[in-house]
């Protein structure tokens, strides 16, 4: 199995990442990358009380989260790792090796400097440009709410072609 989605969504663990992508993807295990959180038992405990009790989540800063990637990559069971915003994620692909096959951009929503590209994506000038960083990376960067909605393709999500 191993880590089956690297996904971005600012709400980080909530219903759509729990049930919408957990349940069809049989996931075992979410690893929530973010700096803040890890840092917070208090944050920690208030996500966890979103999850399943059979569903592990591993909290993580982005150098630990990188130094224990290997082990997540070759767990047997389906997981997730989560970041909460494009620099994260970014971050992270520019520490790890073997490199990140795929990114999914989940949920980016509405703040001043944003503009909306599909109707649960709003980017700012900077994060368009961290997208396609992580693409430059050999990184495969597609945007999608849940798994049976439509893949959208970097550039059509840079594009706002599906509003």
């Amino acid at each position: 199995m191993t880590l089956e989605l690297f996904r971005i969504d600012d709400r980080l663990i909530h219903g759509q990442v729990v049930v919408g992508w957990g349940q069809p993807l049989d996931l075992k295990f979410i690893v929530l990358v973010d700096d803040a959180v890890a840092a917070s038992d208090w944050e920690q405990e208030l996500y966890r009380m979103g999850v399943p009790p059979e569903m592990d989540v591993y909290f993580h800063d982005v150098g630990t989260a990188a130094e224990r990637l290997p082990t997540y990559r070759s767990d047997p069971r389906a997981g997730l790792l989560l970041t909460g915003d494009i620099a994260t994620m970014q971050r992270l692909a520019e520490t790890v090796a073997p490199p990140l096959d795929a990114v999914n951009v989940g949920g980016i929503h509405s703040r001043p400097g944003r503009v909306q590209r599909l109707r649960y994506v709003f980017l700012s000038i900077e994060e368009a440009a961290e997208l396609r960083a992580l693409a430059a990376r050999g990184v495969k960067v597609t945007a999608q709410d849940l798994p049976g909605a439509r893949c959208v393709p970097l550039e059509d999500l840079l594009n706002g072609t599906d509003l």
